[in-house]
């Protein structure tokens, strides 16, 4: 892995954690731990980590900044050097300055972790790719969550949209591949 390449961690948000914690179904447990992990190897070396968060303009929406699930989970802290993009739709692309940001850093590859699995990491991810660059997804590290209203179960969202970032969009791999490559 070379030093063109960055972690992005996008809308791990306390509206996760209450998500959770309410006990919706979801996958990957464990994806604040790997996330955290991931951050500490990208810092140690000298490789930069990128936030994400998503603003709501509805002021009834758990994700307005000025609602309790706006402020980030422990393991999406920013550190004072890191950069942090709020968008307001479901591309970390489509609605801020992150291209910009990466082209001006000569970042070619990102590392995608984050929330939510068949929305915004896949609207993101995708974006990256048609934009030329070059993403990994670690499997571990991407929360996703049940559909109620479609009546799908969360490790099938998971999979399905996994395995089309992978057909055409992206590298999946888990975070002790990547942890391997640092």
């Amino acid at each position: 892995m070379d030093s063109k390449t960055a972690l992005v961690i996008i809308d791990m948000q306390m509206e996760m954690q209450h998500r959770i914690e309410a006990g919706r179904p979801h996958i990957h447990p464990d994806a604040t731990a790997t996330i955290a992990t991931l951050a500490d190897a990208f810092r140690r070396n000298q490789r930069p980590v990128i936030h994400i968060r998503h603003a709501a303009a509805d002021p009834a929406s758990p994700l307005h900044p000025d609602a309790p699930g706006y402020p980030p989970m422990a393991c999406a802290v920013e550190r004072p050097d890191e950069a942090v993009f709020v968008k307001r739709s479901s591309s970390a692309f489509a609605t801020t300055e992150l291209e910009a940001h990466l082209r001006r850093q000569g970042i070619t590859h990102i590392h995608v972790v984050g929330a939510v699995a068949g929305f915004c990491v896949n609207s993101t991810v995708r974006a990256a790719a048609d934009l030329g660059f070059g993403v990994t997804v670690v499997r571990d590290g991407v929360i996703g969550f049940d559909l109620p209203s479609a009546g799908l179960a969360a490790g099938v969202i998971f999979d399905v949209t996994m395995g089309l970032l992978a057909a055409d969009f992206a590298e999946v791999v888990g975070s002790e591949a990547v942890l391997a490559r640092l």
